[in-house]
C-alpha cells in the first residue's frame, strides 16, 4: 500500500516518536517537494528527524493539474492530493479538516495520524494509543476533544 502524507500529521507522528510506523503499516511513503520543505523548514518542531526520515520520500514533480481546489489550503496539501492522484495512492495522510474534505470531495482516502495511532494498535505494534495522543496534544497540534473521545473509545482506552 501507498500513502502520500501531509506535514501536519508527519509533525504529529514525529511528535510522539511514531514515525516508524508508516514504514510498517505501508509498503511505501511519499511526499511532495512542499511538502517536505514544510517539514523541514528551519525553527519547526523535529525538522532534522523529518528531513532524515523523509529524504528518500519526496517527489519533486509539478502536479498542479491533477487536483480541484478551494481557497485556504496550503501548497503541501494541494502537492500532496495531487500526488495522490497521480501515484494512485492508497492513502491520505492529513490531520487538517478543511484538507481531509477537499480530499473526500475529490474522491481521496484519507487517514490522520491517530488513525495511523489506532491500526498501530490493531495490529499490535503498540500496546496503547493514549500516551501517544497525548503527546501529540502536549505539542500543540490541533486534535478536537471529539476525535480524541472517539479514538480512545474504539482502542478501548476511554
Amino acid at each position: 500500500m501507498l500513502i502520500i502524507a501531509d506535514s501536519s500529521a508527519l509533525v504529529a507522528l514525529a511528535e510522539c516518536d511514531m514515525l516508524h510506523l508508516l514504514d510498517v503499516l505501508f509498503q511505501e511513503v511519499r511526499v511532495p517537494l512542499p511538502v517536505f520543505e514544510e517539514c523541514t523548514f528551519p525553527g519547526k518542531p523535529h525538522a532534522s528527524r523529518l528531513a532524515a526520515y523523509l529524504a528518500d520520500k519526496t517527489i519533486d514533480i509539478d502536479l498542479s493539474s491533477y487536483i480541484f481546489s478551494i481557497n485556504g489550503l496550503g501548497r503541501g496539501e494541494l502537492h500532496a492530493m495531487a500526488l495522490y492522484r497521480y501515484l494512485h495512492a492508497d492513502r491520505f495522510l492529513v490531520d487538517d479538516q478543511r484538507a481531509k474534505k477537499v480530499a473526500n470531495l475529490n474522491g481521496i482516502s484519507t487517514i490522520g495520524s491517530v488513525g495511523i495511532l489506532l491500526r498501530a494498535k490493531e495490529r499490535g505494534l503498540i500496546p496503547t494509543i493514549k500516551p501517544h495522543v497525548a503527546a501529540i496534544q502536549r505539542s500543540g497540534v490541533y486534535l478536537s476533544d471529539r476525535v480524541v473521545k472517539h479514538a480512545l473509545e474504539l482502542a478501548g482506552e476511554d
